[in-house]
């Protein structure tokens, strides 16, 4: 006697594609920091000059590699979030914390895209064209200046999810008084 198959819901299904995809995100962003590292003097925008063209060349299209799965898991985790906020059985109003974390990584999509774009002129340029190392060093430079060091409080944000939906804080039980 076998026991019946049970189908699995929406938001759960939503829910582990967004851990798996964020992990991949969050993951991919620190590999491409690490990686365009290379290119600039310590605790500084300027780019190192000792490195040749042909290091600096090749640090680019790893910088455009891994822009691919960096993207594929942001819009992963863009379309899966969306899902389980929409299709969870948890309330907003009785979990604090699923609504700073919806808050904090919501906040920010007009800036991932804007990143997203000029990745993808790197990546265009990179796998479609025969750009030098200038265009490289001109998008690179956006993307690390682009509105004042906001995308470091982006991903800051992005952490402070994660510990949220570990932590969660602020929840009080469905019958409590407001």
């Amino acid at each position: 006697m076998s026991l019946p198959l049970r189908k699995p819901e929406l938001w759960r299904v939503a829910l582990l594609v967004l851990v798996l995809a964020g992990i991949t995100w969050l993951g991919g962003s620190h590999v491409r920091a690490v990686i365009g590292n290379h290119l600039l003097r310590p605790g500084t925008l300027e780019f190192a000059e000792e490195l040749s063209p042909e290091a600096q060349r090749e640090v680019f299209r790893l910088l455009s590699f891994t822009s691919f799965s960096v993207l594929g898991s942001y819009l992963l985790v863009l379309v899966s979030g969306t899902i389980f906020l929409a299709t969870t059985p948890l309330r907003m109003r009785e979990n604090g914390w699923l609504m700073m974390s919806a808050i904090l990584f919501y906040l920010f999509v007009p800036l991932e895209l804007y990143l997203i774009y000029l990745d993808g002129r790197m990546m265009y340029y990179e796998f479609f064209t025969t750009a030098g190392n200038e265009t490289f060093r001109e998008l690179f430079h956006a993307r690390l200046s682009t509105l004042a060091g906001l995308p470091y409080i982006a991903t800051l944000c992005y952490y402070t999810v994660v510990a949220l939906a570990v932590l969660q804080p602020f929840r009080r039980s469905p019958g409590a008084a407001s």
